[in-house]
């Protein structure tokens, strides 16, 4: 007993030995033993790494930390960027890295903190401090960055390239320069760039820059070959340019007030390629332009004429559309070769050409409007989105997905968190090389829901239960377990009753049953009082409770009649009336904007 009892010390202690001989000792009873270590000809964005590197170190430790342009002889160095890694490791590359993969490596007593260029370096700095000093951004205004005088981090070697190259979402809140890099966004919605307030003028090179860049707003950024083809400007003296539907030209299809055009007209693509290059001419920073149909409001949707009907039976829809727009991308090459052309997948677009692939400068974004999100798409009831993005997959060098994360028609419980991260596996199994996550102007668990988008877009492989842990207990403090409990109610009860849950779900929902409105109501208001004396984490929590109100709302009379034949207590107050202001008054007090939300009373 006593030799196995010494076995166990003698272990343990050993243990903690080689961990002590394989950490490196950033910080000791506030007193710096490390150095940020960036060449003085780095790049802005290395630059800017290290400057972020030296202002959260120094906040975690409550010390000054100290950034030098060569090694110092003593403590560790940490060296950002590869010129830097070079005065360590002087065959260090980035070759392999693209432009945004990085490599944290410990070499002896220093530690490399780089990656590919322009943002590989930024996103190796935000991985340590995330991952190994515990630092979190949750939203541009709240952040956890822990205090530890004595900092210590274990021996690195770690390696990592994302299998997206871009990485956009629409979240209010997630614009925000800062917000953006250190959660590793890159995308157009992300204001990585310096605006004017009337034009975008220039990528903002010490974050890094946005993957692509657009012209300006949704309006070059989405169902963009109006813009270019505008029906003020052409429908009156060219209206052979414009979609023939119902045997008539028309500036404005039936049931949606953009125009589409007539694809196999010639002059008409002429004229658009002038009004492109101009387009792109007036706004240099650009680098990717919109040429794509219009939204959609269902059928009939687009051109009718003989020459466009004999194009999509030659291969779908898709046929029309991927040539026009390869036509396009061809005329301009010459003059804007490394501007890229995006168009959409979208309705009746969704299928894949039979027989004309994307030229190599066109991005397809497939949109996955029409699916079920209360399961992943490898399921049989996502099968013919997923025959469509396959079929894209094996002809496209750049497929992008455009995404819906949240409920836009009713702001509601929307248990949807779980297909995340399956999702995003699947597509990057497929070559899907972007995604664009699209969100409204209120989205339940809005700031949870952008959070873990980043995290997962980053690295699908991440564990989404284990994230959704750390978010709730970081940025509701208390209240978090409560709120995790809220989370699991919800979307056990949607995979209970496998309901549709598309975009636009319904509060007629079968998993909104009174129980667990009831239930999910409890949660919510037990994570409530957790924080009642913390008025920043109470005023994070009272927000939670408008998706389970707004359900209350909208079935008052059925809910309010199942509550008495059960005999439980009824939460919601005496009136519809009552509820209504109440979420008025919340919505408000949280610059939640409801005009035209659908609701039994209007707002």
């Amino acid at each position: 007993m006593h030799r196995l009892l010494f076995v166990v010390v003698f272990t343990s202690c050993l243990c903690a030995s080689v961990f002590r001989l394989e950490a490196h000792t950033l910080s000791e009873t506030g007193q710096p033993r490390a150095t940020v270590v960036v060449a003085a000809d780095a790049p802005a964005p290395v630059r800017h790494a290290a400057d972020e590197l030296r202002y959260f170190l120094s906040r975690v430790t409550g010390t000054d930390f100290s950034i030098r342009h060569t090694r110092s002889p003593e403590g560790t160095n940490l060296l950002v960027g590869p010129k830097a890694a070079r005065l360590r490791e002087p065959g260090f590359t980035t070759d392999d890295l693209g432009e945004e993969g990085i490599i944290l490596r410990s070499l002896g007593h220093d530690v490399i903190l780089a990656g590919g260029a322009p943002r590989g370096t930024l996103y190796a700095v935000f991985t340590f401090l995330e991952d190994y000093v515990g630092c979190h951004w949750w939203t541009p205004a709240a952040s956890h960055i822990p205090r530890q005088p004595n900092l210590k981090v274990p021996k690195l070697d770690f390696r990592y390239v994302p299998r997206l190259e871009y990485r956009d979402m629409s979240f209010l809140h997630t614009a925000e320069a800062d917000f953006s890099v250190r959660n590793k966004l890159n995308g157009h919605h992300h204001r990585l760039f310096y605006d004017n307030s009337f034009n975008n003028i220039g990528q903002d090179s010490s974050r890094g820059g946005r993957k692509y860049a657009y012209i300006r707003s949704d309006k070059w950024g989405s169902h963009g070959w109006w813009t270019l083809i505008e029906p003020e400007v052409y429908f009156k003296a060219h209206p052979e340019w414009f979609a023939l539907i119902n045997g008539k030209r028309t500036h404005v299809s039936p049931r949606y007030p953009i125009s589409n055009l007539c694809l196999t007209n010639e002059s008409m693509r002429a004229e658009l390629t002038k009004n492109a290059r101009l387009a792109l001419r007036w706004n240099p920073h650009a680098t990717v332009i919109s040429i794509a149909q219009p939204d959609d409001a269902g059928p009939p949707n687009r051109c009718q004429c003989e020459a466009c009907a004999v194009v999509e039976q030659e291969g779908n829809p898709s046929e029309l559309v991927v040539r026009f727009v390869n036509a396009v991308a061809a005329d301009l090459q010459e003059q804007f070769p490394d501007v890229a052309v995006s168009t959409l997948a979208y309705h009746y677009s969704q299928k894949p050409p039979k027989q004309t692939r994307p030229h190599p400068n066109v991005l397809v974004r497939l949109s996955s409007i029409k699916c079920s999100f209360s399961r992943p798409m490898t399921d049989k009831r996502n099968s013919q989105f997923r025959a469509d993005l396959e079929g894209w997959s094996k002809m496209c060098d750049r497929l992008y997905l455009w995404d819906y994360p949240i409920n836009f028609g009713y702001p509601l419980p929307h248990p949807n968190l779980r297909v995340y991260a399956p999702n995003l596996r699947y597509y990057t199994e497929h070559n899907v090389k972007g995604m664009f996550c699209e969100a409204g102007a209120f989205a339940e668990l809005a700031e949870l829901r952008a959070w873990l988008l980043a995290r997962l877009m980053w690295n699908p492989n991440a564990d989404t239960n284990h994230l959704i842990e750390i978010f709730a207990n970081g940025y509701y403090g208390p209240a978090g377990p409560h709120i995790v409990d809220y989370i699991q109610l919800t979307h056990n009860a949607v995979e209970a009753t496998d309901d549709f849950l598309g975009l636009g779900s319904r509060p007629e929902a079968e998993f909104l049953s009174l129980e667990t409105l009831l239930h999910g109501w409890e949660h919510v208001q037990t994570a409530a009082a957790a924080v009642a004396n913390d008025p920043v984490l109470a005023r994070r929590v009272e927000v939670t409770q408008l998706p389970i109100m707004f359900a209350f709302l909208h079935r008052w009379n059925e809910l309010r009649e199942a509550a008495k034949d059960a005999g439980v207590r009824w939460p919601m107050g005496s009136s519809q009336q009552e509820l209504h202001a109440a979420i008025v008054t919340l919505a408000s007090a949280h610059g939640i904007n409801l005009k035209g939300v659908s609701s039994p009373i209007p707002f």
